[in-house]
């Protein structure tokens, strides 16, 4: 769908909430309070909806967006102030229900903010090659940048279901690795030293409505409005 006919990112922004601020390196949106709580908010996005089109329509980034990755905050408000209250009460059977609600609804929120980085419009830079140190470690660890992206591909093509498939730093090893996570879960649950640099949603939502359940043609074109500059900014902050 061209972006002429959708709401504009801005425009949307207003409309689901004035409250938005920007997000940090790989971390996830600033809160406001609700009851003394934090109530996590919708991050507003660097571009347009139809910015990435081809790559990506802007269809789907509207509903990705919008739709998707608010019902995921909605959920994990939601689930935080269930926890809130039955904390006070004690009710330490409710206290562990509500454990997979949040990291499923909280991870969504924390992997979307992240994605959301690191995908930027062709005129902005998006799919130019990383420069510099994070350039250097790709070659050193796999290759070469095309290496990478066969990697990346064929592991995040070969995932079963509903996944991410992720270049992180390992800060205790101190080197790259692609890794895959299954639903929501972010990168840190296959290990407290992995910090993300570049995450791919495979869910279906992120591409079915452009490439229907073709996965790998969604996988080879994303790379045209990959961020890299934010991907280097943040491997150049966590390796130092």
């Amino acid at each position: 769908m061209a972006a002429r006919f959708l709401l504009s990112r801005k425009t949307l922004s207003s409309v689901l909430r004035h409250d938005a601020k920007p997000i940090g390196v790989g971390i996830v949106a600033a809160a406001t309070h609700s009851r003394g709580l934090h109530a996590f908010t919708l991050p507003d996005l660097g571009y347009d909806y139809g910015a990435l089109e081809p790559a990506i329509s802007g269809e789907i980034m509207q509903l990705h967006h919008q739709k998707h990755h608010q019902t995921y905050i909605t959920n994990y408000n939601k689930a935080l102030e269930q926890l809130h209250d039955a904390i006070a009460k004690a009710d330490s059977s409710s206290v562990v229900k509500l454990q997979s609600a949040i990291k499923f609804n909280g991870g969504g929120h924390i992997n979307h903010s992240i994605f959301w980085k690191n995908l930027t419009p062709v005129r902005e830079g998006g799919g130019e090659p990383p420069k510099g140190s994070l350039g250097w470690a790709i070659d050193t660890h796999f290759g070469s940048l095309e290496a990478l992206i066969q990697k990346v591909n064929a592991e995040g093509a070969a995932l079963q279901g509903s996944g991410w498939v992720w270049l992180g730093l390992d800060k205790e090893l101190k080197r790259l690795v692609v890794e895959t996570t299954a639903n929501q879960d972010p990168l840190v649950t296959k290990g407290p030293h992995l910090v993300p640099l570049l995450g791919i949603d495979v869910w279906e939502h992120a591409y079915y409505l452009q490439y229907k359940n073709v996965r790998p043609d969604y996988l080879k074109n994303i790379w045209k409005v990959i961020n890299w500059k934010y991907a280097s900014e943040v491997y150049e902050k966590e390796s130092s």
